[in-house]
């Protein structure tokens, strides 16, 4: 039985992982570690650990993903999205493990009107994005085998969000202004939990990287506005600039992504953003 090391099992990927992990146990034995239990910023703690358990697959959920305190944080930021990455890389390298890296939108500066394709020029304007587009580098760098999976506006039952954040202001206030001029793509981690699953299940891996989120594009008042339906919340959404919402990170103006790649080589095919969205609303409201 081929055994799969999910890397930050605790996020909300690691989570939906867990979720439908059953669903594949006749044939993969799944190990899930926690910062707690595997610190991938060590090395030689990596090292033992792939030493002792030689995993098939290595699905790595782990990030540093606090976009704003990390322009405080820098060196944490680094040393979890590429130096992690780059340890968790070379033990796959040195164990014939194939690695599946979770990345991110934010490698690009969202400077266009067209569909970020997966060899367009990236070019990240905070720390988060740079630490991550780093740790992509040193994953493609480090293991021949390394499937990059960016993806954008991650949401889920599991931990904090977006959508339970907006769940949680409305049964709270009466009126909220949400950003109006971010553009990308909402994403439903049970469906990237889905998606991998299936890569690794496929006999015929290609390599590099990929985009994979929920379609099409939409905006953070867009999106808000649909999770107030699904909710059916009365709350009052007024749409603001990013000027009148400042944050200590710059955000991507636009940084949808090209999903015809992961489409045509693995025959993943995205869902509508509202479809999932609606599916996690009710388990939340369940």
């Amino acid at each position: 039985m081929k055994k799969i090391l999910v890397v930050g099992s605790n996020g909300q990927l690691g989570n939906c992982i867990r979720k439908i992990a059953p669903d594949f146990e006749t044939h993969y034995e799944f190990i899930f570690t926690d910062s707690q239990s595997l610190d991938i910023t060590d090395e030689n703690q990596i090292n033992d650990f792939f030493y002792d358990q030689k995993p098939d697959f290595c699905i790595n959920a782990s990030a540093y993903t606090a976009v704003d305190l990390a322009e405080k944080e820098e060196e944490k930021a680094f040393a979890v999205n590429a130096e992690g990455v780059g340890n968790i890389a070379k033990a796959c390298a040195d164990y014939k493990t194939i690695f599946i890296h979770v990345s991110t939108d934010y490698v690009f500066d969202g400077e266009t009107n067209l569909d970020y394709s997966e060899d367009d020029f990236t070019n990240p304007i905070g720390i988060y994005g740079a630490s991550k587009l780093r740790g992509e580098e040193l994953a493609l760098e480090n293991n021949s085998k390394t499937i990059i999976l960016r993806t954008s506006w991650l949401y889920s039952e599991f931990n904090k969000n977006f959508v339970k954040t907006m769940l949680n202001l409305f049964s709270q206030k009466d009126e909220l202004g949400i950003v109006a001029d971010q553009f990308g793509q909402p994403t439903n981690a049970n469906d990237l939990a889905e998606a991998i699953m299936r890569i690794i299940e496929n006999p015929h891996k290609t390599f590099g990287v990929f985009h994979f989120s929920n379609y099409p594009e939409t905006t953070w008042f867009e999106f808000a506005k649909k999770i107030a339906e699904f909710s059916k919340s009365s709350v009052k959404l007024n749409a603001l600039t990013t000027e009148q919402y400042p944050t200590p990170a710059k955000r991507p103006k636009r940084s949808t992504m090209c999903l015809d790649k992961i489409e045509n080589i693995y025959k993943i095919e995205p869902k509508h953003w509202e479809n999932s969205l609606e599916d996690c609303v009710n388990i939340l409201s369940n």
